[in-house]
């Protein structure tokens, strides 16, 4: 007989352990599902490791809540689980005259969303700061900070499974199927039973709604981030997190440089297309998951509309000097020596088939599943708030139809 839970969350990155856990303090039966060997070894556990202030976001959007609340429910989360984390504040650096505005623009929704202690800075003030930055204007966001968000899901697997939740690597769903009461999944480990499904794959999300029968309307398509970071001997530098003015007619927020929890600075990332979904190297290749990409009429519009923000990126992606150039901006006495290659990572960009990228997240409840079809940026930083969130979708699931 395969095993019987009331929940069943396919994924184990922040976000599905953060729902695993809630639904275990509801004192559900759950299974948490991770693909590979190591839970949060995916975008959970490659990324820079920033906790949003909520400075980007439009005032009254899902994004925008869920930042503002999770981000002080991950600082509590933290202190009250032994998870090291630093409230660094960051700089938000304007180095032309027409990024004014748009720093403007950050202020006022900043300070819409409820951030406390924004300073607006003077070229000379940028200083006081970051000694070795270097701009016309600036804001300084205090409320921002820096952890390692791999082991802050770790630490949402053990409470979950001191709750009575298991916990399967290599576990990767294959086949779903809906029963009347129950939802079936065959997994690389086994069969597993549960009343209700949760999908919180990342990467894979759309791919697992279609093995539960979906058609999404918007595909995964991943983008690589690849960083440099300062060799050790110039990481003094940087005192805290230093980012340009991002460009509103693209969903990434450029180079930039962050101070690490472990005390490294990572540089970057920028944003291209990766041809294996999870593939970290700029080689790494999916016949698969290139068709996937390629053959996606949403792929060729977006890239029709963004190409020269595109060619860019591609451009720093193989060139040193390109992506120097782009730090500059902020750090102008960084040299080619200053810098050396760092991991990479890739995020998951949901498209419409009209090419517009989706800056939201996008829940489907489905027939006993539910699923988390986009998850972006702040997910991490949001996730505790997340999680409990998809445990109520879930457990709604579980109530006699």
């Amino acid at each position: 007989m395969a095993p019987t839970y009331d929940a069943a969350v396919i994924g184990g990155g922040i976000v599905g352990l953060s729902a695993g856990m809630a639904l275990s303090k509801k004192r559900h039966s759950v299974v948490v599902l991770e693909a590979k060997e190591r839970l949060a070894s995916g975008q959970t556990g490659r990324n820079s490791g920033v906790i949003h202030s909520g400075l980007y976001y439009k005032p009254g959007s899902l994004k925008a809540r869920n930042c503002v609340q999770g981000r002080e429910r991950m600082y509590r989360f933290c202190d009250q689980h032994g998870v090291p984390y630093k409230r660094c504040g960051k700089v938000v650096i304007a180095t032309r005259q027409d990024e004014i505005p748009r720093l403007d623009e950050l202020e006022r929704r900043g300070r819409a969303n409820g951030l406390k202690g924004l300073r607006r800075l003077s070229a000379n003030e940028i200083q006081e700061y970051e000694p070795h930055a270097a701009g016309i204007d600036a804001l300084y966001v205090p409320e921002t900070g820096v952890v390692d968000f791999a082991q802050a899901a770790k630490a949402m697997a053990k409470i979950a499974q001191n709750n009575g939740a298991a916990v399967k690597r290599n576990a990767r769903v294959l086949q779903c199927v809906r029963r009347s009461n129950r939802v079936v999944l065959e997994t690389r480990s086994g069969k597993i039973e549960a009343r209700a499904a949760l999908n919180c794959a990342g990467l894979q999300a759309d791919r697992v709604a279609q093995l539960c029968g979906e058609q999404p309307t918007a595909r995964i398509v991943p983008f690589r981030g690849e960083y440099y970071e300062l060799v050790p001997k110039r990481r003094g530098l940087v005192k805290t997190l230093i980012y340009p003015v991002p460009d509103p007619r693209f969903p990434f927020l450029g180079v930039h440089l962050t101070r690490r929890i472990d005390g490294a600075v990572e540089a970057g990332p920028n944003a291209v297309l990766a041809l294996k979904r999870g593939g970290g190297s700029k080689f790494s290749f999916s016949a698969r998951d290139a068709a996937s990409a390629l053959t996606y009429i949403g792929f060729w519009k977006m890239a029709f509309r963004y190409w020269r923000a595109g060619a860019e990126e591609l451009r720093r992606s193989f060139s040193k000097t390109a992506f120097l150039t782009a730090l500059r901006r902020l750090m102008p006495e960084l040299n080619k020596e200053d810098i050396r290659p760092a991991e990479s990572g890739v995020r998951a960009q949901a498209l419409n088939r009209d090419g517009s990228l989706v800056d939201d997240f996008i829940l489907l409840e489905s027939n006993r599943i539910v699923h988390t079809l986009n998850a972006p940026s702040p997910a991490a930083t949001a996730s505790i708030a997340v999680g409990e969130r998809l445990a109520e979708l879930t457990a709604k699931q579980l109530e006699p139809k």
